[in-house]
């Protein structure tokens, strides 16, 4: 279905570029999604996918496996982050990899105490527990739970380094670590459970990578905005250099009418490409344009739709879930906390898997179990192996990299530069990014992304 909108000014004064949205289920535009992800790339990038998992294997940044250190979506994500420039990528990911593994991430997201994980998911944006029409999962962001005195708290409590059994490299602020725990829980459980659900989606062949998100500015003031520009920054600005591209749309609901001031300095801190994703919507284009990107059933009431949803609950099952799950222990819903997937029955299901520390002891318990849909079964995939849709174990023991001189950068063809554009399909307003919404690529030094806007996992 499609919703015209009208290109007037904002309620924040930005003028809205596009006039018409298309939705998911529209034909997809030459080089719309899914191009460029797995299961809908092209000879090119297929090579440009090869190539870069060659250069990677030569400098240990890689391995082939069974099974392989980094899977391919995982993979892909930083090739298009990077526009399809492979040493860039390269780069990219030697400098995640030396990051998770000096602040210890995954150790840090199966150890995170409940109670401080917690915390986190109840500042940032969290999982509705629905997804849109091309199976994203989404979430909401209502930024007035920001203020000053919260964020103040949450850094100082943060800093503390008992809250996991991690150890930090003294440079990423300890007050921010947390906030990597939903990232995690993002790329390790939402994005994988997402993918196994290929029965109710559009393009069931392409792994789901990326996620929606409604963020909600009501109610926010100037000086709130103002206050919280040094941690939206710091944070924004990591989520976007080590968690590329899962961000696939935002859109800014009950923009003040001061929100283009805003705006016009908020906008600088992002690349292009990330600031196409994000939608600024007229309070009467709300409904239509959520509409025309997620099933009525999946948009909170707040928002015109029919979920029963408020922001700090916990994700709220879906009833496409029934058949599909089969619950454990006693569970009916996720609980609390991090999890992950991990392959059982010869490969056959996914289980997942609740980790953290609760009381002071370490949890393991598993909440339920999942048919693996996706990919089809082969020889390959048939082991009991971890299965993340992140850069995985290998992560937090990066191996060295040899001299990034070896391999001279390429020149990307004109194809692959405008396919990192923004989706014909989508429309476009102004923008601004949020702690879990790092997308695209990196900015440079001097910029700074903004986490208040960015879809963190709950």
């Amino acid at each position: 279905m499609t919703a015209a909108l009208t290109p007037t000014a904002s309620a924040s004064g930005a003028s809205d570029r596009a006039t018409r949205v298309k939705s998911s289920a529209s034909t997809t535009s030459q080089l719309g999604y899914p191009h460029g992800h797995l299961g809908q790339l092209s000879p090119q990038e297929t090579e440009k996918l090869d190539r870069f998992k060659t250069v990677l294997g030569e400098r240990g940044l890689w391995k082939s496996g069974p099974p392989a250190s980094h899977d391919d979506q995982t993979l892909l994500r930083f090739l298009r982050a990077r526009k399809w420039v492979v040493e860039d990528a390269v780069r990219q990911l030697k400098d995640t990899e030396e990051w998770r593994a000096a602040n210890n991430i995954d150790t840090l997201y199966k150890t995170i105490h409940l109670d401080a994980y917690e915390q986190s998911r109840r500042l940032y944006p969290q999982w509705t527990g629905r997804r849109d029409r091309r199976g994203h999962p989404l979430y909401v962001f209502e930024i007035k739970s920001l203020d000053s005195k919260t964020i103040a708290q949450y850094e100082k409590s943060g800093a503390k380094s008992t809250f996991s059994d991690a150890k930090t490299d003294g440079k990423t602020p300890p007050g921010l670590l947390r906030l990597f725990a939903l990232y995690e829980n993002l790329t390790r459980f939402s994005l994988p459970f997402c993918t196994q659900l290929t029965h109710d989606r559009e393009h069931p062949e392409v792994p789901i990578t990326m996620s929606t998100n409604i963020v909600d500015i009501s109610g926010v003031g100037l000086k709130q905005f103002w206050d919280l520009k040094g941690h939206m920054q710091a944070a924004s600005q990591l989520a976007t250099a080590h968690y590329p591209e899962t961000l696939d749309r935002i859109f800014i609901i009950g923009a003040p009418s001061f929100f283009s001031t805003v705006w016009n300095w908020v906008k600088r801190w992002f690349d292009p490409i990330t600031v196409s994703k994000i939608f600024i919507l007229n309070p009467e284009d709300v409904k239509p344009t959520l509409e025309s990107f997620i099933d009525l059933r999946n948009i909170p009431k707040k928002y015109g739709g029919e979920l029963d949803f408020a922001f700090g609950q916990p994700p709220v099952p879906d009833p496409n879930w029934e058949g599909v799950i089969q619950w454990e222990d006693g569970f009916k819903q996720f609980p609390e906390g991090p999890m992950l997937w991990e392959a059982v029955e010869n490969g056959k299901r996914l289980e997942c898997i609740a980790y953290g520390t609760d009381g002071g002891k370490p949890r393991r318990q598993p909440v339920c179990t999942v048919p693996i849909t996706w990919p089809a079964a082969t020889p390959e995939t048939d082991s009991d192996k971890s299965v993340e849709g992140t850069v995985t174990k290998a992560a937090s023991t990066a191996a060295p990299s040899t001299d990034a001189s070896a391999v001279t950068q390429d020149t990307e063809p004109e194809a692959l530069n405008s396919q990192e554009q923004s989706d014909s399909a989508a429309p476009t307003a102004e923008k601004m990014d949020h702690p879990l919404g790092s997308d695209e690529k990196q900015p440079p030094a001097d910029q700074a992304p903004l986490p208040s806007a960015t879809a963190t996992p709950a």
